[in-house]
């Protein structure tokens, strides 16, 4: 499916995506869950991608509350630019290193949910309307929650598939 340009084309894939995402992760074993990706990839399982995909659902709903009322959200984060995003993630990793992948399931359903809430309550105008709202600079809020949802859940699909493939070809 082509790239969203309605608030009912975002909504369909965002839950497409994370449907897809999230059946493909149950269809693995726990031998599988708990084997380390291979070398060269910063998250080292299912549950660091996970937890990436909270991580970054957060940080959107903080832009958008620090937006929406008004202010200039750091982004992508406190001490970032959009050029230092291979750092940001490995500050994320890090974040969540100890937790456990029940954890990150439970942490994704939550911010997923209320994700999914900003983008039912925007009128399409309001989600893909370039320049409306100060914060989103020369783009839009349908953009940034793409972003957040439907593409992120796109590339957690495909590395995940990717590094299962290398997992097996290796064993």
């Amino acid at each position: 499916m082509p790239r969203p340009k309605t608030k009912e084309e975002l909504i369909h894939l965002s839950h497409k995506n994370y449907t897809k995402l999230i059946n493909y992760i149950d269809s693995f074993s726990t031998k599988e869950l708990s084997t380390p990706f291979p070398d060269g990839y910063l998250n080292r399982n299912v549950k660091d991608v996970l937890a990436h995909l909270h991580h970054w659902h957060i940080m959107t709903l903080g832009w958008y509350a620090v937006g929406m009322k008004g202010g200039k959200p750091d982004m992508p984060a406190k001490g970032y630019n959009w050029k230092m995003t291979p750092a940001l993630n490995r500050e994320i990793w890090k974040k969540y290193e100890n937790i456990s992948l029940e954890e990150a399931v439970q942490l994704l359903e939550e911010s997923f949910s209320r994700i999914q809430q900003v983008i039912t309550k925007h009128s399409d105008n309001e989600l893909f309307e370039k320049k409306k709202y100060t914060w989103t600079g020369s783009t839009s809020l349908g953009s940034y929650l793409i972003s957040a949802t439907s593409s992120h859940y796109d590339w957690a699909y495909k590395l995940i598939k990717r590094c299962r493939k290398e997992m097996k070809k290796a064993s």
